[in-house]
């Protein structure tokens, strides 16, 4: 039987593409592995079915990036909040290694966020030289080394000894590793300060808090970042160009009110409202600097 006839609705149209130039491949129950063949470029991404489902065309979040620049893509999907630690996904990697898969790329690019982060980073050991750009990734959920983080209790069940399991040890083998995180975000922050490698550039996003990757797709510099990372051009300068634009980002600038506020320096939010309102149509802003001035904004 066509395993398009048998598969639900929410796999066809990566079954319709895997059919033309790709594959889609079941890892055990939980998870699922959808590769888009293109140029021989690989970008390689981690998300949740359930994510995938809710997205009009159920599709990978970065396919369309993909498919636009002419970048292959492979995407592991997850059932649940597995991390992706599961034996057939050990297995899948296991094989792309040992086939020398992943080798036929003149460039591999790993990336994640959260969970997802922990994932690129865990399986990134079996592309040597592959570059990683990682959004607030967790090391690992191991009682013994990250007990401090109780934003995950319910994956803490999952074992993170064995294989594939400590994320920053598998970054070994690649040429980059570039994590963009909230250094003012503990939790985040402690997870950082344990990819304590050479080959790791921790690029700081202050005030993004738990919304680090949702304030880079909201200024639109997630996909130029990828972009540049796809072409070799990513760089720490790089990124600082593009963190300016949270100088115009609404969740920014209400996070930097709000810690101005919090701490009580009156002159500093002032000076934010001002600054904002003399660039930007912010009521919010403009408000906030009549309460603080007594000024008819």
């Amino acid at each position: 039987m066509d395993k398009r006839h048998a598969a639900p609705d929410w796999q066809q149209p990566m079954l319709a593409i895997a059919a033309e130039d790709g594959d889609f491949l079941p890892l055990g129950n939980r998870h699922w592995a959808f590769f888009a063949e293109d140029r021989p470029i690989l970008l390689v991404t981690f998300e949740t079915a359930a994510a995938l489902r809710d997205r009009e065309g159920h599709l990978p979040e970065h396919f369309a990036l993909a498919r636009a620049r002419g970048w292959s893509l492979l995407t592991i999907l997850a059932e649940g909040e597995t991390w992706w630690r599961d034996p057939a996904v050990f297995e899948y990697f296991d094989r792309l290694a040992d086939d020398g898969f992943l080798e036929d790329f003149d460039r591999v690019v790993f990336y994640g966020a959260g969970a997802a982060g922990y994932a690129a980073a865990a399986f990134s050991i079996t592309a040597p030289g592959a570059e990683l750009v990682l959004v607030a990734p967790r090391a690992t959920l191991d009682p013994a080394q990250a007990g401090w983080d109780d934003r995950h209790r319910r994956a803490r069940r999952i074992g993170f000894r064995d294989r594939y399991g400590y994320a920053p040890e598998m970054t070994e083998s690649a040429a980059q590793v570039w994590l963009i995180h909230d250094p003012l975000h503990k939790p985040d922050a402690m997870h950082a300060a344990l990819f304590q490698r050479p080959w790791v550039t921790r690029l700081c996003a202050r005030h993004t808090a738990e919304g680090t990757e949702d304030t880079l797709i909201e200024m639109r510099a997630l996909d130029r970042i990828l972009e540049a990372a796809m072409e070799g051009r990513f760089s720490a300068a790089y990124f600082a160009w593009l963190w300016r634009g949270r100088r115009s980002n609404a969740s920014y600038l209400r996070a930097i009110l709000a810690a101005a506020r919090l701490s009580g320096h009156r002159g500093r939010e002032v000076m934010i409202c001002r600054s904002v309102t003399a660039r930007l149509n912010a009521p919010r802003f403009a408000r906030r600097l009549a309460e603080l001035t007594g000024e008819d904004q």
